[in-house]
């Protein structure tokens, strides 16, 4: 099986979201997804959800890489699998919003929406994890949930080991 790894250092400022988005929507471009397909928008809403829980939970940066798996010889269907790395060494917590709750949801939609998921600790910090598969049917998001600002007073904010990085203005 090939696998082809990119990644992207993010800034512990909210508006690095929307850069990590940029560039995810231009690397499944580049692995072969188009922007327009459900495939896409599925896997960019659950960059979004992880990249903004590592933003804005821990207030440090993070890493985003995404791994695109073949299963053939002719690089056809496999997996795509996104990951962010951040220093915060706090497993994640899967809240249950309520009703007009304007957080608490990220978790849940990365559950419903990624045909797997977890984490794992990664140096000091931690890894968040999710799979999607080329093959299978694939779960249309809706609009993103407003996430709310928070943070961690006092954590230290050194950024995970990466290597390979991309760099984009």
């Amino acid at each position: 099986m090939q696998v082809l790894q990119v990644q992207l250092e993010v800034g512990p400022d909210p508006a690095e979201v929307g850069r990590a988005r940029r560039w995810a929507r231009s690397r499944l471009a580049g692995s072969g997804i188009g922007e327009d397909e459900p495939l896409a928008e599925t896997l960019i809403l659950l960059i979004s959800e992880l990249v903004t829980n590592a933003v804005v939970h821990t207030g440090c940066p993070a890493v985003l890489r995404m791994l695109f798996g073949s299963t053939g010889a002719s690089g056809g269907a496999g997996t795509v699998r996104v990951e962010v790395a951040d220093a915060s060494d706090r497993p994640p917590l899967q809240r249950h919003a309520e009703g007009e709750d304007t957080n608490g949801r990220g978790l849940e939609l990365v559950d419903g929406l990624a045909d797997r998921w977890g984490w794992l600790p990664e140096g000091r910090g931690k890894q968040i994890w999710c799979e999607v598969d080329r093959g299978g049917p694939v779960r249309v998001p809706g609009p993103p949930p407003v996430v709310g600002a928070g943070g961690r007073a006092g954590e230290s904010c050194e950024p995970p080991v990466c290597l390979f990085t991309d760099h984009l203005a």
